[in-house]
Parts: structure tokens; sequence; C-alpha cells
């Protein structure tokens, strides 16, 4: 991809919104070691006022910056940039306000990535609080940008991250759509515990998910569906699967061929759309979850059944990682003119 030409000379100063989080503390995790940054702000909800290591004790002597309350004019003060790791809702207002001090904001929330109002209200029943600015945010799937993401990431007040559903299908499924070879898809994903977040329910107790599996907001009630049919610009039939693991998402897409590919053909479709693209592994062989554990990859395999004239294609990813947390900072990487791979994990937590 073409790089801005401007590289920062010294540290971009960061602020994480949302630290006690598990989108949060894996951005803390990864900035912590990024070579371009020096994180200046931490701020939380109910962990506010306390040491960071009363929520995540594993982090002690890393950092001595203490948790506060999310506070838009002390973190302008602080920070060149600010990731929200909010839950849904929550971003729209803080960032509206960060914008207007002149602090470029990457919302890893759904405040800001869908495009348009009729899809917002039919999503969340309301008009978007902040029209203006979500029409200036830009969405943050590098991949799906293509070469024109440095120019766009750098320009947007807003930088809108992708879902980790929507990421996980689109990276699957983006090659048959813009080649014409598909006009519907299905995707069957499955992700890990963690993508419930971290506030305690009977969707991540232990004894409720553990040795089960299950299916949840199917039939289009899920609100990632309308995010990735606005990517792929097709109908997606979208069943999404809580799995008992901590960490992973796994999409496998179906969709039956407009016309007759071979799968050589289909091979050298996938190998030319990813050409360039450092954190899209292609597999020869389907991937699995921990092949992407604790990292930015996405590991992509496609297969054609040539007597059905269909197509499945799976894409992995690490929920908190390429679907999250990685993804935010390949955003930041592309925007601020650093490598795109800056800081971002690729070989996976074995075993």
């Amino acid at each position: 991809m073409d790089r801005p030409s401007t590289l920062h000379d010294k540290p971009v100063s960061v602020g994480i919104a949302g630290v006690s989080g598990y989108v949060g503390v894996e951005l803390l995790r990864l900035l912590l070691d990024h070579p371009r940054v020096q994180i200046t702000d931490l701020s939380g909800g109910r962990s506010a006022g306390k040491p960071l290591t009363d929520s995540w004790p594993g982090v002690a002597g890393l950092t001595d910056l203490l948790v506060e309350s999310t506070d838009a004019a002390r973190m302008a003060d602080r920070c060149d940039l600010v990731f929200l790791a909010l839950p849904h809702g929550l971003s729209a207002e803080i960032a509206a306000d960060l914008v207007a001090r002149g602090v470029k904001v990457i919302d890893l929330g759904a405040d800001f990535r869908l495009r348009d109002p009729a899809d917002w209200l039919a999503a969340y029943g309301k008009p978007h609080a902040f029209p203006a600015l979500n029409a200036q945010a830009v969405y943050g799937l590098p991949e799906l940008l293509g070469a024109g993401a440095p120019a766009a990431l750098a320009a947007a007040p807003v930088i809108a991250c992708a879902g980790c559903y929507p990421t996980a299908t689109t990276l699957a499924a983006l090659p048959l759509v813009e080649a014409g070879l598909v006009d519907w898809i299905s995707a069957s994903c499955v992700s890990g515990i963690s993508g419930a977040g971290r506030a305690p329910s009977d969707k991540n107790l232990y004894c409720e998910v553990q040795e089960s599996a299950e299916p949840y907001k199917l039939a289009g009630a899920h609100r990632h569906t309308p995010e990735m049919e606005q990517s792929l610009g097709v109908p997606v039939t979208f069943s999404p699967h809580i799995v008992p693991m901590r960490r992973g998402m796994l999409s496998t897409v179906t969709a039956r061929l407009k016309r007759p590919v071979d799968p050589a053909e289909m091979k050298t479709l996938y190998d030319n759309r990813y050409a360039g693209h450092p954190l899209v592994q292609l597999r020869d062989v389907p991937p699995a979850t921990r092949d992407v554990r604790g990292t930015g990859r996405a590991h992509v395999h496609v297969a054609v059944d040539v007597n059905r004239q269909a197509v499945t294609a799976v894409c992995a990813i690490d929920n908190l990682g390429k679907g999250a947390a990685s993804q935010a900072v390949q955003c930041m990487n592309l925007a601020l003119g650093f490598p795109e791979t800056a800081g971002i994990p690729r070989f996976p937590l074995v075993p």
C-alpha cells in the first residue's frame, strides 16, 4: 500500500478508554510494545480511580498510569489519538467531543460503522446522534479499502473499526463478490466467549457456556448483518454461534456460483486480491482458530464444489485481535504513516 509521506518524528501520545474490558486490555498489550507510541491516558467506568492492577493483576510493573474517568477534556490535553473500546452506544458523544478538540479517534464500537442513516435507525431504533460526524467517519477494514487505505484513514476524524464477525465474513467473501461470482452469501460463524464482553451475565458464566454451543440472533436479527451487507454489497444470511473457547472466531461462507469456476481460477482470484496485504494469509487447507490466537492475522481458505457449482470460503481470526484491537492498531499505523504491521503480533500463542 502507498503510505503518507510524512512520518512522526516523536512517539504519538495515545489514550485508551475502556481499558478494563477485554478489548481495552488487548489494546494495552499491543501498544505497550509499539515502537512509535506512548500511552498517556487510561480510562474506564467502574474501574475509574483504581490502579489498573485491580482489573488486570498481570500488568503489574508494566505501567504506572492510574485508570481515570472517561473525560474528553483531559484526554485531549494528553493525547494526539484516542482509542475508544467502549460498549456500543457510549462512543459517539465522547468521540464528537474529542474531534471538536482536535483529537483523532479510533472507535472499536459500532457507533460510526453504518453509513446509511436508514440502516442505523433500523438496527438501533433511533436516529444517529451525530449524523454529520458519522458521515465523515471511515470504515476501518484496511483490506476492504485497498490501496486507498492510508489516505482515507489519515483524513478521517473518526475511524470506525470493523466488527469482528463482519471482518471475518468480509475477508472470506470479498473476492467472490468483487468478481461478480455470487449474489448472495450465507455466513455461519462461531465466536469465543470473550466476544460477549466482561460484564457478568448468563451468556458468559462458566456453567452456562462450557460444553455447549449456542446459536443466537438468527435470521437477520444480529446488528452485524447490515454491516456485512454494507461491506459486501450483497444480501447476507448470518448465523452466529457462541462456543466454549476464550478467544477466536471462524466464519464459514457458502454461496452458489453464478458461473462455473474451477479451483485453479478461484485460487488465482484470492491470491491476486490479497497480494500486498501482509495480515491476510491464504491457506491451502482450512484454518483453525488456534492458528491465529493472539495475533492480528486472518487466515483464509477457499474451496470449490465443482459438482454443485458452489463455493465455501473460511476465515479464522482472533476476535480480540484482527476482530478488534490489532485491527485498530493496523488502522492507526496506516493513518499515521507507520509500517502497517508495527506492534501487531503475527506468531500465534501456542499451545
